[in-house]
């Protein structure tokens, strides 16, 4: 499997080559030259397996210059119950991404995907625990290293850290908005003493630090002197291993390959919806992908209207579902490119509308630039909107007649699933954390705190490590020159 660029760079690599280098040399991302196919004996070949084995048979169908045998050691070394032992009352932590039912609504199922049981209690480890295994395989094969830079919103960084935390050969650079994530979050990443850790707080928000990893791995010279790789969802890996649940939630809520269920995806960059996306390409029956967005809504905007308007700083909620604070959504590039029937050149003129003028219109109004907008459908996708006081009042009802505590941005996921519903198709929400991550709106909801898993009670209070600086490339540059020697 080979591997281009959504902007057309002619170069075709290895997924082992992109593995390490985020975005491709023309500022696109990457994606394999066509997705393979899932065929339905094959889908119901593996209803059994454990989840270890169910992500080494979609990977394998990616990452095909990696040895099988090697493969499937990684994936078992990642994917085991001790590594996921944070899982909710009444869930198997052995089946990693538990399935339940919340409800029954609308002549539907609603059904609640466990994605949280890791060590940072965020869905962001399904991918991160297994990305900080390859990057160490990568380079230990290679015998080089590499300075990962990243930017979060909440829960990319801590999973990323607690991921390469005392991996060999690797360094961590993680750009987060200063103030701008809840204590339990900032108290993950800033607590963290391993020397291969470095956390800078950016005076800005979220978009802020995004630009700033951009421009860096835009400096290409810059880029191969420090080694820079990035563990964002522009990285392919991140989002290829996310695949791999929506295959497992699949199977968890069928019996059969001829059913369809849809999936509800809280969403801010973009990255783990395109996995759905992804793997709907690939044969999954998935009937509807819907985007659940909070204030910052310009995905909503998107699928709606077909006009992509990035919000501009001072434009961008500062909400308590601050993860999906994000206004310039990475990964819907990749979306983009496979709308546009992988016109490159196209995907190329759009996005640099998006940074000289702040978007673009698909929506086939006089004036735009397509019409494309009437495709979305064909590709599944929906949405809808959630705000804090919706957050609010679904926290109260899940918890009162569903008997289960969700966070902030899974509230956001079920108040907009319940919206999207079709009779007889079962509707899966992914979940994104644990509520102790948000404690601060949970007191707000339910007048209590949410309960901690073991180890992380007093959390806020251990001492942080970090440097507080201005949204400037340049200076993150010297910061990284500084820290590495090279």
């Amino acid at each position: 499997m080979q591997y281009l660029s959504t902007r057309g760079h002619a170069t075709r690599q290895s997924f082992s080559e992109i593995l390490l280098g985020g975005l491709a040399p023309d500022g696109g991302l990457y994606l394999p030259e066509h997705y393979p196919q899932v065929s339905g004996a094959e889908l119901e070949s593996w209803r059994q397996l454990s989840y270890a084995e169910l992500a080494f048979e979609i990977l394998r169908k990616f990452a095909t210059d990696i040895p099988e045998a090697d493969l499937r050691a990684l994936t078992a070394a990642t994917y085991r119950q001790d590594v996921y032992c944070n899982a909710r009352p009444g869930d198997d932590a052995a089946q990693i991404t538990p399935l339940h039912t919340l409800e029954e609504r609308g002549g539907t199922t609603i059904l609640l995907q466990s994605l949280s049981n890791g060590p940072t209690l965020a869905f962001k480890d399904m991918a991160m625990q297994l990305l900080g295994n390859l990057f160490e395989y990568i380079l230990t094969r290679q015998q080089a290293e590499l300075n990962i830079l990243g930017a979060t919103s909440g829960d990319t960084g801590s999973a990323a850290e607690y991921a390469m935390r005392g991996k060999k050969g690797i360094r961590v650079f993680m750009l987060s908005p200063h103030r701008k994530m809840s204590a339990f979050q900032t108290a993950q990443m800033f607590s963290l003493q391993d020397p291969n850790i470095f956390n800078i707080a950016v005076e800005g928000v979220f978009d802020d630090c995004q630009d700033i990893v951009k421009a860096v791995s835009n400096d290409h010279g810059f880029k191969a002197r420090q080694k820079i790789g990035t563990v964002n969802s522009i990285n392919w890996a991140r989002v290829v291993a996310q695949v791999v649940y929506y295959f497992r939630g699949y199977l968890a809520a069928t019996t059969s390959h001829d059913q369809k269920v849809s999936f509800t995806v809280p969403s801010g960059n973009f990255g783990n919806i395109c996995a759905g996306h992804i793997a709907r390409m690939m044969g999954l029956p998935i009937d509807r992908l819907v985007a659940a967005t909070n204030e910052n809504d310009v995905l909503d905007e998107f699928f709606r209207t077909g006009v992509y308007r990035v919000r501009k700083s001072a434009e961008t909620w500062h909400t308590s579902s601050p993860s999906m604070d994000i206004s310039k959504a990475s990964n819907f590039e990749r979306f983009i490119y496979d709308l546009l029937d992988r016109d490159a050149e196209r995907v190329r003129t759009l996005f640099a509308k998006v940074e000289h003028e702040g978007g673009f219109d698909l929506s086939g109004a006089p004036g735009s630039d397509g019409d494309e907008h009437k495709k979305v459908a064909a590709f599944g996708f929906q949405s809808g909107k959630s705000v804090h006081q919706d957050r609010l009042a679904t926290i109260r009802d899940v918890q009162a007649n569903c008997g289960v505590m969700i966070d902030t941005h899974t509230a956001d996921g079920v108040k907009v699933a319940r919206e999207h519903l079709t009779a007889g198709v079962p509707m899966i929400v992914l979940e994104t954390a644990l509520p102790a991550k948000f404690n601060e709106t949970i007191r707000e909801a339910l007048g209590r705190d949410a309960d901690r898993p073991a180890g992380f009670e007093n959390i806020e209070a251990l001492p942080q490590r970090f440097v507080v600086m201005p949204a400037d490339a340049a200076q993150v540059k010297q910061f990284i020159v500084e820290h590495t020697g090279l």
